[in-house]
This record gives C-alpha cells, sequence and structure tokens, in this order.
C-alpha cells in the first residue's frame, strides 16, 4: 500500500520501521517540527524524523494542517492509507478524508477506556490489570472513531517508560497486520457508556502524599516513571521514586521505618527500589543509600 506515516516520538518509530520493513510504499513522513533540546537549546528533529531521514523517506513538519495549502499538498500524495502514532497535531476533516482509506491510528490503550493524551499513565495509575493497543479508524473528535483491531497485554508491576516500549513493539506489530489485510477487519463501535477519559499528567500530580496507602502510590510511582517522576522531599532535596513496591509496615505518614528505606503510608509501608537525585542518575536503592544515609525516624515530606 502507498502509506503516509504522521508520528513524532520514540513510540512511533517502531511502527514506522515494521511498516517499512513490511515492503509498503511510505510516500511520506509526517512529524512536529525539530524542537530546542539540551543546553544548547539547538534544534533537535523527532525520533521520527531522525528515522525517516535514516530510511530515506521524505519528511515534512508543518506547524499546522488546518490551511488550505497543507492539506491540498497532503492529498496530493494520492495515499492508500495514513498511519497515525502519536502524531501530535489535530487532523482536519479534509485530511482524515484524504487518503482512500482514511486516516488509521495507534492508540495506546484498550479503547475506550483511557482516550486522551496520558492512556498508559493512567492505566497503570488507576490499577489497570491490562493495557494495550487499539488500531482504530479516526474520525473528527478525541479517539472516538470505530476500532478494527485490539492486543492486548498485563500491567503487572510494569512502569509507564516500560509499557511504553512495549506498546510501541505491539502497536508496530498490530498496525501492519491490518494493513496486510485491511478489508478483513470489521470496525467496530466503540461503546460510550464505558468511555473514559485520559488527561495531560500535570506537574502538581507528582508530588507524593505519604497519607495515601501504599498500593496506590506504588501505582502512582510506576504510573510516572520516567516522566515527569513521583518525588519527594529529602532534607530540601527532591528525590524522584522511579520503582517502589508496598511493605507491610505501620507509621506516621512520610517517616522512615528502618535503614532500608522503608516509609511509613496512610496504610501499610512502600520501600523504593529505583531513586534519582535532582542532577544525578537513576540508581538502586543500595547505591543511594550509600551516598545519602537516611536514618529510621527522618520523616519525608
Amino acid at each position: 500500500m502507498r502509506i503516509i506515516f504522521m508520528g513524532t516520538p520514540d513510540f512511533a518509530v517502531p511502527a514506522l520501521s515494521a511498516i517499512h520493513a513490511a515492503g509498503h510504499e511510505i510516500a511520506c513522513v509526517y512529524t512536529q517540527p525539530p524542537r530546542p533540546a539540551g543546553r544548547g537549546k539547538k534544534l533537535r528533529p523527532s525520533p521520527v524524523q531522525a528515522k525517516a531521514e535514516a530510511l530515506g523517506i521524505p519528511v515534512r513538519s508543518p506547524k499546522s494542517l488546518k490551511g488550505e495549502e497543507a492539506q491540498a499538498d497532503f492529498a496530493a500524495l494520492k495515499a492508500d492509507a495514513a498511519v497515525v502514532a502519536a502524531y501530535g497535531l489535530i487532523l482536519p476533516q479534509a485530511v482524515l478524508d484524504a487518503p482512500a482509506h482514511g486516516c488509521l491510528n495507534i492508540h495506546a490503550s484498550i479503547l475506550p477506556r483511557w482516550r486522551g493524551a496520558a492512556p498508559i499513565h493512567r492505566a497503570v495509575m488507576a490499577g489497570d490489570e491490562e493495557t494495550g493497543v487499539t488500531i482504530m479508524q479516526m474520525e473528527a473528535g478525541l479517539d472516538i472513531g470505530p476500532m478494527l483491531h485490539i492486543a492486548r497485554t498485563p500491567i503487572e508491576d510494569k512502569t509507564t517508560g516500560e509499557l511504553t516500549e512495549e506498546l510501541a513493539e505491539l502497536g508496530a506489530s498490530a498496525m501492519v497486520e491490518v494493513l496486510a489485510d485491511l478489508g478483513g477487519y470489521a470496525a467496530q463501535p466503540q461503546d460510550e457508556a464505558n468511555a473514559t477519559y485520559a488527561p495531560k499528567i500535570d506537574k502538581a500530580e507528582a508530588r507524593i502524599d505519604w497519607s495515601r496507602p501504599a498500593g496506590e502510590l506504588v501505582r502512582h510511582v510506576h504510573g510516572l516513571a520516567p516522566f515527569p517522576g513521583a518525588w519527594f522531599d529529602l532534607a530540601g532535596d527532591r528525590v524522584k521514586l522511579l520503582k517502589a513496591e508496598a511493605r507491610d509496615g505501620s507509621g506516621n505518614p512520610g517517616t522512615v521505618l528502618d535503614d532500608e528505606l522503608t516509609i511509613a503510608c496512610g496504610a501499610g509501608a512502600l520501600q523504593p527500589l529505583r531513586l534519582q537525585r535532582a542532577g544525578k542518575p537513576a540508581m538502586d536503592r543500595s547505591d543511594f543509600l550509600r551516598g545519602r544515609a537516611v536514618t529510621e525516624g527522618a520523616v519525608l515530606s
């Protein structure tokens, strides 16, 4: 098939690679414009742009697709389908209608649960037992189109970062399957009664509230890892928690219960597995404690 690929972050790269490897003709890649990054604030192309250029695929990075000229340029590619994976721009109706088979989206949840910007974060934070990817036919509106295919995976104790990598590969495989037999997948409407929304993560959510139960806080930590990272204050230093597990224990919330950094919560206790001090690399708890001892009875905020 003749494909237009539309994506921006690392999540979208496996799909681009898989579609290219499957032998489809990728007429053009659309991605977000390069952004300033690093200390020098030099413009850095998106991961998708870097991969497309390595594959020798033409790249376009318009700031918007709302204009008639941009829409005409898109339609002129005469694609059989557009594949969308975390692109980051709203697609106007003219763009949705341009490819012969429309625009197909890789959405990182089991729709209609967790429509919106942060489906992986919200699934982990809510304690869902499983998540997955949905290949859907895009319509005007937020993740409301009919579903063509769903692939599932258990969440278990995975972080958002770990799940993002897994779902990127799962979505790539699922999209290649759908493109191989597009007419063989019957579109199923979403059940609006079961729809939930996954709002963008607000950095204000990241501070740990030790009065919450330990199990909730573990999900909170895993859902926000690696970005923005759930954090607490340790004697004026901000420390991110990137991996944790619930433990038995009790005490005033935020109190360190032993020399292994077990921390009392509103119910039960939490023990960090991976931590990161500001400006330092992430490390296991034992390495963290060798560099920064935290005594029993210390109170974290």
